[in-house]
Protein backbone atom coordinates (compact mmCIF):
# COMPACT_ATOMS: atom_id res chain seq x y z
CA UNK A 1 0.00 0.00 0.00
CA UNK A 2 1.15 3.40 -0.91
CA UNK A 3 1.81 6.41 1.53
CA UNK A 4 -0.39 9.10 1.40
CA UNK A 5 0.33 12.39 2.21
CA UNK A 6 -0.86 14.91 0.51
CA UNK A 7 -2.29 14.17 -3.46
CA UNK A 8 -3.71 16.71 -6.25
CA UNK A 9 -6.00 15.45 -8.65
CA UNK A 10 -8.92 16.20 -10.94
CA UNK A 11 -12.10 16.11 -9.90
CA UNK A 12 -14.94 13.58 -11.59
CA UNK A 13 -18.42 13.80 -10.25
CA UNK A 14 -20.87 11.06 -10.30
CA UNK A 15 -24.53 12.90 -8.77
CA UNK A 16 -26.08 9.87 -7.72
CA UNK A 17 -27.11 8.47 -4.52
CA UNK A 18 -27.22 5.10 -3.36
CA UNK A 19 -24.67 4.01 -5.43
CA UNK A 20 -24.15 0.25 -4.39
CA UNK A 21 -21.09 -2.31 -4.33
CA UNK A 22 -22.46 -4.27 -7.25
CA UNK A 23 -22.50 -1.08 -9.54
CA UNK A 24 -19.12 -0.49 -8.30
CA UNK A 25 -18.21 -4.11 -9.25
CA UNK A 26 -20.87 -5.97 -10.95
CA UNK A 27 -21.09 -9.86 -8.97
CA UNK A 28 -19.71 -11.14 -12.35
CA UNK A 29 -16.22 -9.85 -11.57
CA UNK A 30 -15.77 -11.52 -8.55
CA UNK A 31 -14.30 -14.90 -8.88
CA UNK A 32 -10.65 -13.40 -8.96
CA UNK A 33 -8.87 -13.42 -5.44
CA UNK A 34 -6.32 -10.53 -6.88
CA UNK A 35 -7.11 -6.78 -6.85
CA UNK A 36 -4.81 -6.48 -10.02
CA UNK A 37 -7.35 -5.48 -13.01
CA UNK A 38 -10.30 -5.20 -11.41
CA UNK A 39 -10.42 -1.76 -12.29
CA UNK A 40 -11.45 -2.72 -15.94
CA UNK A 41 -14.63 -3.85 -14.76
CA UNK A 42 -14.83 -0.65 -12.56
CA UNK A 43 -19.09 0.66 -13.01
CA UNK A 44 -18.53 -1.97 -15.92
CA UNK A 45 -22.80 -1.68 -16.56
CA UNK A 46 -22.61 2.30 -16.68
CA UNK A 47 -19.47 2.60 -18.71
CA UNK A 48 -19.77 0.12 -21.48
CA UNK A 49 -22.76 -1.04 -23.35
CA UNK A 50 -23.82 -4.79 -24.16
CA UNK A 51 -21.39 -4.94 -26.91
CA UNK A 52 -18.82 -3.76 -24.82
CA UNK A 53 -18.19 -0.35 -26.75
CA UNK A 54 -17.70 2.55 -24.59
CA UNK A 55 -20.48 4.94 -23.50
CA UNK A 56 -19.73 8.50 -23.75
CA UNK A 57 -22.65 9.24 -21.82
CA UNK A 58 -21.32 8.10 -18.47
CA UNK A 59 -20.78 10.77 -15.94
CA UNK A 60 -16.97 9.91 -15.33
CA UNK A 61 -16.19 9.34 -19.13
CA UNK A 62 -12.88 11.42 -20.46
CA UNK A 63 -11.57 11.13 -23.97
CA UNK A 64 -8.24 9.83 -23.06
CA UNK A 65 -10.09 7.06 -20.87
CA UNK A 66 -8.18 8.01 -17.44
CA UNK A 67 -10.68 8.49 -14.72
CA UNK A 68 -10.32 11.50 -12.25
CA UNK A 69 -8.66 10.30 -9.31
CA UNK A 70 -10.72 12.75 -7.20
CA UNK A 71 -14.01 10.84 -7.25
CA UNK A 72 -17.59 13.45 -5.60
CA UNK A 73 -20.43 10.97 -5.45
CA UNK A 74 -23.51 10.66 -4.03
CA UNK A 75 -24.73 10.23 -0.38
CA UNK A 76 -25.11 6.41 0.64
CA UNK A 77 -21.96 5.31 -1.85
CA UNK A 78 -21.07 2.08 -1.33
CA UNK A 79 -24.13 0.37 0.03
CA UNK A 80 -25.36 -3.34 -0.32
CA UNK A 81 -23.11 -5.95 -0.03
CA UNK A 82 -19.93 -6.09 1.83
CA UNK A 83 -17.54 -6.70 -0.89
CA UNK A 84 -13.76 -5.37 -0.74
CA UNK A 85 -13.68 -5.56 -4.12
CA UNK A 86 -15.61 -2.49 -4.64
CA UNK A 87 -12.97 -0.67 -2.93
CA UNK A 88 -10.15 -2.84 -5.14
CA UNK A 89 -11.70 -1.61 -8.36
CA UNK A 90 -11.95 1.87 -7.66
CA UNK A 91 -7.98 1.82 -6.63
CA UNK A 92 -7.67 -0.17 -9.74
CA UNK A 93 -9.31 1.97 -12.03
CA UNK A 94 -7.33 4.99 -11.01
CA UNK A 95 -9.40 6.54 -8.00
CA UNK A 96 -7.19 7.73 -4.69
CA UNK A 97 -9.90 9.93 -3.13
CA UNK A 98 -13.61 9.21 -2.87
CA UNK A 99 -15.67 12.05 -1.26
CA UNK A 100 -19.50 12.16 -0.05
CA UNK A 101 -21.94 13.60 2.01
CA UNK A 102 -22.34 9.92 3.82
CA UNK A 103 -20.93 6.56 3.07
CA UNK A 104 -21.78 3.30 3.76
CA UNK A 105 -20.17 2.09 7.02
CA UNK A 106 -18.55 -1.42 5.25
CA UNK A 107 -17.40 0.79 2.19
CA UNK A 108 -15.75 3.04 4.11
CA UNK A 109 -14.37 0.75 6.50
CA UNK A 110 -13.08 -1.11 3.41
CA UNK A 111 -12.04 1.51 1.47
CA UNK A 112 -9.91 2.87 4.30
CA UNK A 113 -8.37 0.00 5.27
CA UNK A 114 -7.31 -0.79 1.37
CA UNK A 115 -5.46 2.20 0.85
CA UNK A 116 -8.50 4.73 -0.81
CA UNK A 117 -9.24 7.87 1.19
CA UNK A 118 -13.14 8.03 2.15
CA UNK A 119 -13.82 11.62 2.95
CA UNK A 120 -16.94 12.61 4.37
CA UNK A 121 -18.00 16.61 4.17
CA UNK A 122 -20.97 18.04 5.02
CA UNK A 123 -23.70 19.06 2.44
CA UNK A 124 -21.88 22.59 1.33
CA UNK A 125 -18.92 21.19 0.77
CA UNK A 126 -19.91 18.40 -0.97
CA UNK A 127 -21.93 21.32 -3.40
CA UNK A 128 -18.61 23.46 -3.36
CA UNK A 129 -16.39 20.46 -4.62
CA UNK A 130 -19.44 19.40 -7.16
CA UNK A 131 -18.64 22.64 -8.85
CA UNK A 132 -14.70 21.51 -9.33
CA UNK A 133 -15.93 18.62 -11.92
CA UNK A 134 -12.78 18.31 -14.53
CA UNK A 135 -10.70 21.26 -11.92
CA UNK A 136 -7.91 20.05 -9.63
CA UNK A 137 -7.78 19.95 -5.76
CA UNK A 138 -5.00 19.11 -3.33
CA UNK A 139 -6.35 16.35 -0.56
CA UNK A 140 -3.44 17.23 2.88
CA UNK A 141 -4.36 14.07 5.03
CA UNK A 142 -1.50 15.10 7.40
CA UNK A 143 -3.51 18.61 7.78
CA UNK A 144 -7.07 16.82 7.17
CA UNK A 145 -7.94 19.43 4.67
CA UNK A 146 -8.89 19.42 0.85
CA UNK A 147 -7.64 22.49 -1.09
CA UNK A 148 -10.20 23.35 -3.46
CA UNK A 149 -8.68 27.35 -4.31
CA UNK A 150 -6.16 30.00 -2.60
CA UNK A 151 -9.33 31.35 -1.16
CA UNK A 152 -10.97 27.87 -0.15
CA UNK A 153 -10.50 24.85 1.49
CA UNK A 154 -12.34 22.80 3.58
CA UNK A 155 -11.17 20.84 6.55
CA UNK A 156 -12.38 16.86 7.10
CA UNK A 157 -12.19 14.79 10.10
CA UNK A 158 -11.09 10.50 9.75
CA UNK A 159 -10.59 8.08 12.11
CA UNK A 160 -7.53 8.48 13.70
CA UNK A 161 -6.02 4.69 13.13
CA UNK A 162 -7.06 4.62 9.46
CA UNK A 163 -5.30 7.95 9.34
CA UNK A 164 -1.81 7.04 10.62
CA UNK A 165 -2.27 3.68 8.64
CA UNK A 166 -2.60 5.87 5.34
CA UNK A 167 0.00 8.16 6.23
CA UNK A 168 2.67 5.09 6.67
CA UNK A 169 1.47 2.93 3.81
CA UNK A 170 0.48 0.31 5.58
CA UNK A 171 -2.63 -1.68 6.73
CA UNK A 172 -3.98 -3.07 9.99
CA UNK A 173 -1.44 -6.38 9.55
CA UNK A 174 1.66 -4.20 8.79
CA UNK A 175 0.75 -1.59 11.29
CA UNK A 176 0.95 -5.11 13.88
CA UNK A 177 3.77 -6.16 12.53
CA UNK A 178 5.69 -2.78 12.98
CA UNK A 179 6.05 -3.49 16.20
CA UNK A 180 7.42 -7.01 16.01
CA UNK A 181 10.79 -6.15 17.87
CA UNK A 182 8.82 -5.40 20.81
CA UNK A 183 6.34 -7.70 20.75
CA UNK A 184 9.82 -10.50 20.80
CA UNK A 185 11.01 -8.67 23.71
CA UNK A 186 8.18 -8.85 25.73
CA UNK A 187 8.10 -12.70 24.59
CA UNK A 188 11.57 -13.09 25.59
CA UNK A 189 10.72 -12.30 29.60
CA UNK A 190 9.60 -15.48 29.83
CA UNK A 191 6.62 -16.75 31.56
CA UNK A 192 4.55 -14.40 33.88
CA UNK A 193 3.59 -15.13 37.68
CA UNK A 194 -0.28 -15.12 37.31
CA UNK A 195 -2.12 -12.66 39.40
CA UNK A 196 -3.84 -14.23 42.83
Amino acid sequence: MNTFTRFSGTVGVLDAIDVDTDQIIPARFLSVTTREGLGACCFADWRFDAEGHVRTGFALYRPDASPAPVLVTGRNFGCGSSREHAAWALLDYGIRVVISVRFADIFRSNALKNGLLAIEVPEASWRVLREYRDREVAVDLEANVIQVSDACSIPFEIDGFARQCLLQGVDSLGYLLSFESAIARFEERGPRPENT
